[in-house]
């Protein structure tokens, strides 16, 4: 399965904007956009200070390109869930978010029980959760409504699982999903709307970019 492999940081500092990709670090003086909040290589530092009017072009592939990154997918995968988006009844670009945020390790993560996405997707690689009474280990399964997860019972053994209940406590679940923190389960009990999304995506653009 292919990933993005290099450092994230080059991903927020790339679009000039924490994607908060690292979690508790991205709220902490070590993280890297911090401390250089310019576009990666070598001209990064000189780029930034220079005008240009930026073309619709750009803006449509820079939009996409963040929702790209904030969900760790690659393009091939992106654009086959947008081509899904445009068969779903309703707005395209709507269809498209709801999909990215129903895929499995998401859900993980919005539940609490990851610091951040690449762990959920560890996580849920791992074969730590079950879905629907069976064990998987695809990251990118897309969740419905009614369907169940939860931490394998073998898997709360594990040390990474032992206060997990504690920490997902202070974490806030998306209101979409049902979570039972003592029992370190879940429930989706229906597709996101558009408001509990990450308002910085532009879904609109994107829908432009890949209607060019």
């Amino acid at each position: 399965m292919a990933r993005y492999t290099e450092s994230v940081c080059k991903l927020c500092r790339r679009e000039g904007e924490k994607l908060f990709l690292k979690g508790e670090r991205c709220f902490t003086p070590k993280c890297a956009f911090e401390r250089r909040a310019y576009a990666p290589g070598q001209h990064g530092r000189f780029s930034q200070n220079r005008r240009r009017r930026e073309s619709d072009y750009s803006r449509q592939l820079r939009a996409k390109q963040k929702a790209k990154r904030i969900y760790g997918v690659l393009e091939k995968q992106f654009r086959r869930y947008f081509s899904l988006a445009q068969k779903r009844r309703g707005l395209t670009g709507v269809n498209l978010l709801q999909i990215l945020e129903s895929r499995l390790y998401n859900v993980v993560y919005r539940m609490g029980f990851a610091a951040n996405r690449a762990q959920a997707r560890q996580i849920v690689s791992h074969g730590h959760i079950i879905v629907n009474g069976r064990k998987t280990n695809i990251p990118s399964m897309i969740l419905q409504e009614g369907d169940e997860l939860s931490v394998r019972e073998e898997s709360r053994k594990n040390g990474l699982f032992k206060d997990l209940a504690e920490t997902a406590e202070k974490a806030t679940c998306a209101l979409w999903i049902d979570r039972d923190v003592k029992k370190l389960s879940g429930r989706i009990l229906r597709d996101p709307e558009r408001g509990e999304i990450d308002g910085n995506l532009n879904e609109q653009l994107i829908v432009e970019y890949y209607s060019r």
